[in-house]
Protein backbone atom coordinates (compact mmCIF):
# COMPACT_ATOMS: atom_id res chain seq x y z
CA UNK A 1 0.00 0.00 0.00
CA UNK A 2 1.18 3.54 -0.75
CA UNK A 3 -0.16 6.95 0.14
CA UNK A 4 -1.00 6.01 3.71
CA UNK A 5 0.60 9.11 5.22
CA UNK A 6 3.77 11.15 5.49
CA UNK A 7 5.63 7.97 6.56
CA UNK A 8 8.41 9.65 8.56
CA UNK A 9 9.96 6.27 9.39
CA UNK A 10 10.19 5.29 5.69
CA UNK A 11 8.56 1.90 6.24
CA UNK A 12 6.64 -0.27 3.77
CA UNK A 13 2.96 -1.09 4.30
CA UNK A 14 1.64 -4.53 3.31
CA UNK A 15 -1.93 -5.67 3.86
CA UNK A 16 -3.82 -8.92 3.45
CA UNK A 17 -7.58 -8.53 3.01
CA UNK A 18 -9.78 -11.64 2.80
CA UNK A 19 -12.52 -11.63 0.16
CA UNK A 20 -15.21 -12.05 2.83
CA UNK A 21 -15.26 -9.84 5.91
CA UNK A 22 -17.86 -9.08 8.56
CA UNK A 23 -19.20 -5.58 9.15
CA UNK A 24 -16.57 -3.60 11.08
CA UNK A 25 -13.94 -6.34 10.93
CA UNK A 26 -11.04 -6.61 13.38
CA UNK A 27 -7.52 -5.53 12.42
CA UNK A 28 -4.45 -7.56 13.40
CA UNK A 29 -1.06 -5.85 13.10
CA UNK A 30 2.00 -8.14 12.96
CA UNK A 31 5.56 -6.81 13.33
CA UNK A 32 8.34 -9.05 12.03
CA UNK A 33 11.75 -9.55 13.63
CA UNK A 34 15.27 -8.97 12.32
CA UNK A 35 16.18 -10.71 9.04
CA UNK A 36 12.53 -11.52 8.42
CA UNK A 37 10.10 -10.35 5.78
CA UNK A 38 6.31 -10.21 6.10
CA UNK A 39 6.13 -12.97 3.48
CA UNK A 40 8.47 -15.40 5.26
CA UNK A 41 6.93 -14.68 8.65
CA UNK A 42 3.41 -15.12 7.31
CA UNK A 43 4.17 -18.42 5.58
CA UNK A 44 5.65 -19.75 8.79
CA UNK A 45 3.07 -18.32 11.18
CA UNK A 46 -0.08 -18.78 9.10
CA UNK A 47 -1.65 -15.45 10.08
CA UNK A 48 -3.13 -14.84 6.62
CA UNK A 49 -4.87 -18.23 6.65
CA UNK A 50 -6.32 -17.35 10.03
CA UNK A 51 -7.44 -14.00 8.61
CA UNK A 52 -9.35 -15.81 5.85
CA UNK A 53 -10.89 -18.30 8.27
CA UNK A 54 -11.83 -15.80 10.97
CA UNK A 55 -12.55 -12.64 9.03
CA UNK A 56 -10.01 -10.00 9.95
CA UNK A 57 -7.74 -7.62 8.05
CA UNK A 58 -4.02 -8.29 8.45
CA UNK A 59 -1.44 -5.49 8.42
CA UNK A 60 2.30 -6.12 8.10
CA UNK A 61 4.51 -3.04 8.47
CA UNK A 62 7.89 -3.85 6.89
CA UNK A 63 11.32 -2.49 7.72
CA UNK A 64 13.66 -1.50 4.88
CA UNK A 65 17.35 -2.33 4.67
CA UNK A 66 18.00 1.37 4.09
CA UNK A 67 16.83 1.97 7.68
CA UNK A 68 18.51 -1.06 9.26
CA UNK A 69 20.86 -3.47 7.47
CA UNK A 70 19.35 -6.43 9.38
CA UNK A 71 15.78 -5.23 8.72
CA UNK A 72 15.20 -4.73 12.45
CA UNK A 73 12.71 -2.13 13.58
CA UNK A 74 14.75 0.54 15.37
CA UNK A 75 13.04 0.12 18.75
CA UNK A 76 16.20 1.31 20.55
CA UNK A 77 16.52 4.63 18.72
CA UNK A 78 14.66 7.46 20.54
CA UNK A 79 13.95 9.33 17.30
CA UNK A 80 12.29 6.23 15.82
CA UNK A 81 9.87 5.66 18.70
CA UNK A 82 8.99 9.20 19.81
CA UNK A 83 5.29 10.03 19.81
CA UNK A 84 4.09 11.02 16.33
CA UNK A 85 7.58 10.67 14.87
CA UNK A 86 9.74 8.13 13.07
CA UNK A 87 8.84 4.48 12.65
CA UNK A 88 6.26 4.64 15.41
CA UNK A 89 4.28 7.28 13.53
CA UNK A 90 4.57 5.38 10.24
CA UNK A 91 2.95 2.35 11.85
CA UNK A 92 0.27 4.53 13.44
CA UNK A 93 -0.48 6.02 10.01
CA UNK A 94 -0.74 2.54 8.49
CA UNK A 95 -3.26 1.54 11.16
CA UNK A 96 -5.34 4.67 10.60
CA UNK A 97 -5.27 4.14 6.82
CA UNK A 98 -6.35 0.51 7.17
CA UNK A 99 -9.14 1.48 9.57
CA UNK A 100 -10.54 4.05 7.13
CA UNK A 101 -10.15 1.95 3.99
CA UNK A 102 -11.59 -1.28 5.42
CA UNK A 103 -14.03 0.19 7.97
CA UNK A 104 -12.32 -1.54 10.87
CA UNK A 105 -14.10 -1.87 14.20
CA UNK A 106 -12.05 0.58 16.25
CA UNK A 107 -12.48 -1.43 19.44
CA UNK A 108 -10.98 -4.53 17.78
CA UNK A 109 -7.41 -3.59 16.83
CA UNK A 110 -4.75 -6.07 17.96
CA UNK A 111 -0.99 -6.15 17.61
CA UNK A 112 1.70 -8.82 17.90
CA UNK A 113 5.44 -8.58 17.34
CA UNK A 114 8.46 -10.87 17.41
CA UNK A 115 11.93 -9.91 18.70
CA UNK A 116 12.63 -6.38 17.41
CA UNK A 117 8.98 -6.34 16.36
CA UNK A 118 8.08 -7.31 19.91
CA UNK A 119 10.13 -4.44 21.28
CA UNK A 120 8.40 -2.09 18.83
CA UNK A 121 5.07 -3.49 20.01
CA UNK A 122 6.03 -2.45 23.54
CA UNK A 123 6.73 1.07 22.27
CA UNK A 124 3.42 1.30 20.40
CA UNK A 125 1.36 0.11 23.37
CA UNK A 126 3.23 2.42 25.76
CA UNK A 127 2.69 5.41 23.48
CA UNK A 128 -0.79 4.72 22.08
CA UNK A 129 -2.50 2.50 24.68
CA UNK A 130 -6.03 3.50 23.68
CA UNK A 131 -5.44 2.31 20.10
CA UNK A 132 -5.28 -1.41 20.91
CA UNK A 133 -7.60 -3.98 22.45
CA UNK A 134 -4.84 -6.55 22.82
CA UNK A 135 -1.08 -6.89 22.36
CA UNK A 136 1.37 -9.80 22.29
CA UNK A 137 5.14 -9.45 22.74
CA UNK A 138 7.11 -12.49 21.55
CA UNK A 139 10.78 -12.69 22.60
CA UNK A 140 10.81 -8.90 22.91
CA UNK A 141 12.09 -6.18 25.21
CA UNK A 142 10.57 -3.83 27.79
CA UNK A 143 9.89 -0.28 26.70
CA UNK A 144 12.88 1.99 27.33
CA UNK A 145 15.40 -0.85 27.63
CA UNK A 146 17.99 0.84 25.39
CA UNK A 147 18.78 4.15 23.73
CA UNK A 148 21.27 3.09 21.04
CA UNK A 149 22.41 0.01 19.14
CA UNK A 150 25.23 -0.92 21.53
CA UNK A 151 23.07 -0.83 24.65
CA UNK A 152 20.36 -2.73 22.76
CA UNK A 153 22.74 -5.58 21.91
CA UNK A 154 24.03 -5.73 25.48
CA UNK A 155 20.53 -5.77 26.95
CA UNK A 156 19.35 -8.44 24.56
CA UNK A 157 22.24 -10.77 25.32
CA UNK A 158 22.71 -10.26 29.05
CA UNK A 159 19.35 -8.93 30.18
CA UNK A 160 18.45 -5.32 30.82
CA UNK A 161 20.16 -3.32 33.54
CA UNK A 162 18.45 -3.79 36.88
CA UNK A 163 15.70 -1.29 37.55
CA UNK A 164 13.06 -1.06 40.23
CA UNK A 165 9.49 -1.72 39.07
CA UNK A 166 8.65 1.94 39.66
CA UNK A 167 11.43 2.96 37.27
CA UNK A 168 10.12 0.65 34.57
CA UNK A 169 6.65 2.02 35.06
CA UNK A 170 7.86 5.61 34.93
CA UNK A 171 9.27 5.02 31.44
CA UNK A 172 5.76 4.22 30.19
CA UNK A 173 4.02 6.93 32.20
CA UNK A 174 6.52 9.41 30.82
CA UNK A 175 5.14 8.98 27.29
CA UNK A 176 1.48 8.43 28.23
CA UNK A 177 0.88 10.38 31.44
CA UNK A 178 -2.87 10.72 30.80
CA UNK A 179 -3.58 7.08 29.95
CA UNK A 180 -6.80 5.83 31.53
CA UNK A 181 -6.47 2.18 30.65
CA UNK A 182 -4.32 -0.43 28.96
CA UNK A 183 -4.98 -3.23 26.50
CA UNK A 184 -4.73 -6.85 27.49
CA UNK A 185 -1.04 -7.74 27.12
CA UNK A 186 0.64 -11.13 26.74
CA UNK A 187 4.38 -11.70 26.99
CA UNK A 188 5.93 -14.80 25.44
CA UNK A 189 9.46 -16.13 25.85
CA UNK A 190 11.29 -19.42 25.37
CA UNK A 191 13.44 -20.69 28.22
CA UNK A 192 16.17 -21.63 25.69
CA UNK A 193 16.23 -18.27 23.87
CA UNK A 194 19.89 -17.56 23.08
CA UNK A 195 19.27 -14.26 21.27
CA UNK A 196 17.09 -12.30 23.70
CA UNK A 197 17.83 -13.26 27.30
CA UNK A 198 14.68 -14.51 29.09
CA UNK A 199 15.45 -12.03 31.91
CA UNK A 200 14.05 -9.40 29.56
CA UNK A 201 10.64 -11.03 29.77
CA UNK A 202 10.74 -10.66 33.55
CA UNK A 203 11.57 -6.97 33.15
CA UNK A 204 8.61 -6.57 30.77
CA UNK A 205 6.31 -8.24 33.28
CA UNK A 206 7.61 -5.96 36.03
CA UNK A 207 6.98 -2.94 33.81
CA UNK A 208 3.40 -3.77 32.91
CA UNK A 209 2.45 -4.94 36.40
CA UNK A 210 3.60 -1.60 37.75
CA UNK A 211 1.85 0.41 35.04
CA UNK A 212 -1.45 -1.43 35.46
CA UNK A 213 -1.30 -1.36 39.27
CA UNK A 214 -1.23 -5.13 39.70
CA UNK A 215 0.78 -7.04 42.28
CA UNK A 216 3.14 -9.82 41.21
CA UNK A 217 1.94 -12.33 43.89
CA UNK A 218 -1.66 -11.92 42.68
CA UNK A 219 -0.93 -13.82 39.48
CA UNK A 220 -2.40 -17.26 38.94
CA UNK A 221 0.17 -19.88 37.92
CA UNK A 222 -0.72 -22.88 35.77
CA UNK A 223 1.74 -25.62 34.89
CA UNK A 224 1.12 -26.67 31.30
CA UNK A 225 2.55 -29.50 29.23
CA UNK A 226 4.52 -26.89 27.20
CA UNK A 227 5.72 -24.76 30.14
CA UNK A 228 4.24 -22.23 32.57
CA UNK A 229 1.37 -19.78 32.16
CA UNK A 230 0.93 -16.98 34.68
CA UNK A 231 -1.99 -14.58 34.46
CA UNK A 232 -3.14 -11.45 36.26
CA UNK A 233 -6.68 -10.06 36.25
CA UNK A 234 -7.89 -6.53 36.81
CA UNK A 235 -11.35 -7.16 38.22
CA UNK A 236 -12.95 -9.69 35.90
CA UNK A 237 -10.74 -8.72 32.96
CA UNK A 238 -7.56 -10.56 32.02
CA UNK A 239 -4.89 -7.85 31.95
CA UNK A 240 -1.51 -9.58 31.70
CA UNK A 241 -0.34 -13.05 30.71
CA UNK A 242 3.14 -14.59 30.67
CA UNK A 243 3.81 -17.65 28.52
CA UNK A 244 7.14 -19.24 29.48
CA UNK A 245 7.66 -21.95 26.86
CA UNK A 246 9.97 -24.74 28.03
CA UNK A 247 12.90 -25.47 25.69
CA UNK A 248 11.84 -22.94 23.03
CA UNK A 249 14.59 -20.96 21.33
CA UNK A 250 14.29 -17.50 19.79
CA UNK A 251 11.10 -17.29 17.83
CA UNK A 252 7.34 -17.64 17.58
CA UNK A 253 6.00 -21.00 18.81
CA UNK A 254 3.73 -22.90 16.42
CA UNK A 255 2.49 -26.41 15.75
CA UNK A 256 3.33 -27.16 12.13
CA UNK A 257 0.99 -29.05 9.83
CA UNK A 258 3.46 -29.29 6.92
CA UNK A 259 7.19 -29.34 6.18
CA UNK A 260 6.78 -26.22 3.99
CA UNK A 261 5.60 -24.23 6.99
CA UNK A 262 8.43 -25.63 9.12
CA UNK A 263 11.20 -24.39 6.80
CA UNK A 264 9.55 -21.13 5.71
CA UNK A 265 11.07 -19.00 8.46
CA UNK A 266 13.84 -19.90 10.94
CA UNK A 267 12.19 -17.78 13.64
CA UNK A 268 8.90 -19.69 13.66
CA UNK A 269 9.63 -22.72 15.82
CA UNK A 270 8.02 -26.09 16.36
CA UNK A 271 6.14 -26.17 19.66
CA UNK A 272 3.26 -27.92 21.34
CA UNK A 273 1.84 -24.43 21.93
CA UNK A 274 0.68 -22.50 18.87
CA UNK A 275 1.11 -18.78 19.48
CA UNK A 276 -1.14 -17.62 16.60
CA UNK A 277 -3.99 -19.95 17.59
CA UNK A 278 -3.70 -18.95 21.24
CA UNK A 279 -3.96 -15.30 20.24
CA UNK A 280 -7.11 -16.04 18.25
CA UNK A 281 -8.65 -17.56 21.37
CA UNK A 282 -7.49 -14.79 23.71
CA UNK A 283 -8.65 -12.03 21.35
CA UNK A 284 -12.00 -13.64 20.62
CA UNK A 285 -11.31 -14.05 16.89
CA UNK A 286 -13.43 -17.15 16.51
CA UNK A 287 -14.38 -19.28 13.53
Amino acid sequence: MTGFGSNPGRLTMKVYVPSKLPVKPPLVVVLHGCRQTPESFDTGSGFSKLATQRGFVLLYPEQREANNSQRCFNWFRPSAIARDRGELMSIRQMIEHACARHRIGRSRIYIAGLSAGGAMTSALVATYPDLFAGAAIFAGMPFGAARDAMSAIGSMRSGVSRREPREWGDLVRGVSPAARGWPSISIWHGTADGVVNPDNAMASISQWLEVTGLEEPAGRIRQMSWGTLKQWKSGDRLQLSFYSVRGLGHGLPRRFSSQKQRVADPYVLQSELSGPLELMRAWGLKL
